[in-house]
Parts: C-alpha cells; structure tokens; sequence
C-alpha cells in the first residue's frame, strides 16, 4: 500500500495507509484517499441566514445548515471546536445523503443550504454533491468557510455555490501560522477567485484584543478587501469571546468594535457590520447612494426590508445582493 498525496488544501498532506491528514477526515483507505465522513453530518439545524452571518442574500430566510467533524485548520479561538478538532468516531453523527438535503431543505421552508460550523472544504465531496442537488432543486448554496483550500477544487465548487461567507482572520501571514496553523496567501486567494467566479462574497474578521486590532491591522484588511473585492463587498466584524485554546484573553471591547466599523467605513466600505454584540444601527443595511435605510436587523431579526428587485426604493442605486 502507498501513500497518497492530498490535493484538496495548501497543507498537501502525504498520508500514510490507515493515517488520516491533518483534518482528521480524509483517509488512506487501500491506498485511496476517502473522506469518511462523506453523507454523515454530524449537525444539522435550521438557521436564520444572518446567522453565518450572511446580510446581502435572502435577508429574514431559513437556512439549513450542514457540518461533518473535521477541519484542515486548528484555530487556537475555534468556537467549534467540539467537532471541528474532534476524530470522526468520537462525534455521532446521522446519515443524510446527498440526495436528501434538498428534500430537507423544502421539509422545513429553506430556499437554501449552508455547509458551515466546522469547514466544507475538508467534506468537499459531501458539501460539492449536496449542492450540486440542491442547485438541481433551485435552491440556494452557502459556504461559510476559512477559505484555506487549492484553486482547482474550489473552481469546481464555486459551480454550485451562490455566496459564500470567507474569514478573513487578519491580513498578517504571521498570525495564520501562529494562531490557526495555517498560512495567509491561500485565503486571499480563495477570496479573489470566489468573486471572480460569481460567488457573492461577504467577509468576517473576528476581532481579537492585541492580536489583529491595532488601527494598522484593521486599516490593512479594510484597505485590501477595498482594492481587491471591491467596496461594495459586505464586511462583518465580530466580537472575540475567550475559547479552547485562547481563554487568556478578554472579550472584545465594543469600543474596538465601533473603532473597527469606523475604519472600514472611512476607506469606502459601503455594507460594514458588527457581530456577536448588539451595537446601535451596526447591523442595519443603508443605501450607499443616499444613505436611507434599506433593512432593519435587531441581531438575527429582520424587522424591515424596504430592498426591491435589488435596489433602493428611494434613488434606484442597485444593492449588492442575492434578493431573491
């Protein structure tokens, strides 16, 4: 038996027959390399879509979500991390195939799927069939995602997907390899290619204090989504809360969190949003032509679209989005 070299992530894991790489799920099976968690989720609910967090496509929907155990990063903050550190056998898990998930999806009023919680690209078969099936059934197809995955595979995917909600965890090399095990350049990419391929990107930094925001850190990652994503491209940021590994570290300020949204907007961002915390008028979408207010969001609540055939009522600026 030989070892088999895996393609799917930067991390180009060389697995051992009977080892499994570094995401704990794709397996040396007779020298093939299988992810066995394929058709077994170990979650699956039914979100509000402003949960991933997801603002710009089908605001105040249901979402069925979607996780198997695995992860191919190692995130030292992960809020997952239950399932997305956890081996396969240890996690129970259901048996839900691809077939199926659209079925689910209208048993319980979606109009859309998300591959969430833990990270798609390490069930990429799973999450690439379950939406092949689910675009078949017209419906929607999320990813929420750290983006550390190769090009070609995530070409492929990006066939079925509509959004995608992309970490974007700080514009700093250094912090991926310490704090997540993993490296930058990859994750930009991913972003770039997402959007070129027509996946409608919004993008989450979580806000860690003395890690990823200082005013240059934030300046940095506002400045390059700018420039390469375009200014148009939702941006959320999100409250820290000590967990796993990182428990030596407090909450993140709602001050920072303000100072963060004031940044993003002062270099252009239209659709700048915070998470995680209830701050004043921080999760409402406006207009970026005439400012009026479009959608009114109390946390994961819609209390108010005024969006229409995608765009503002008022001045008929069109609104980056995925309306219907």
């Amino acid at each position: 038996m030989s070892v088999v070299q895996c393609e799917l992530c930067p991390k180009s894991c060389r697995v051992e027959p009977g080892q499994s790489g570094e995401c704990r799920i794709r397996v040396n099976v007779d020298g093939k390399l299988l992810a066995v968690t394929y058709g077994h989720p170990c979650s699956v609910h039914v979100d509000p879509i402003e949960k991933k967090p997801l603002f710009h496509v089908l605001p105040g929907t249901p979402i069925l979500s979607l996780a198997t155990v695995g992860c191919n990063l190692h995130c030292k903050n992960c809020q997952n991390w239950e399932i997305s550190q956890e081996n396969p056998e240890n996690v129970s898990a259901r048996p839900v195939h691809p077939a199926a998930v659209p079925i689910l999806a209208y048993d319980y009023g979606c109009r859309s799927v998300a591959y969430t919680y833990t990270d798609p690209v390490v069930f990429y078969e799973y999450a690439r069939d379950s939406s092949e099936r689910a675009k078949e059934a017209n419906l929607r197809n999320v990813l929420v995602t750290a983006g550390y995955i190769n090009q070609d595979p995530l070409e492929e995917l990006c066939r079925f997907v509509d959004a995608a909600n992309i970490d974007l965890k700080a514009l700093s090399d250094t912090f991926y390899r310490d704090v997540c095990g993993a490296t930058l350049a990859p994750v930009l990419n991913t972003l770039v290619v997402a959007k070129s391929r027509g996946v409608l990107v919004e993008v989450t930094n979580l806000v860690i204090p003395t890690l990823n925001d200082s005013d240059d850190d934030l300046l940095r990652l506002c400045r390059w989504i700018a420039e390469n994503l375009g200014r148009e491209t939702p941006l959320h940021f999100s409250r820290f809360f000590p967990h796993h590994q990182m428990k030596n570290l407090p909450p993140t300020p709602a001050a920072a969190l303000d100072r963060a949204r004031e940044i993003a907007r002062g270099e252009g961002m239209q659709h700048v949003y915070i998470g995680n915390i209830q701050r004043p008028e921080a999760s409402n979408t406006y207009c970026p032509s005439c400012g009026e207010l479009l959608i009114e969001r109390v946390r994961y609540r819609v209390n108010r679209n005024r969006v229409r055939s995608g765009k503002c009522p008022d001045c008929a600026a069109d609104i980056y989005g995925i309306w219907s």
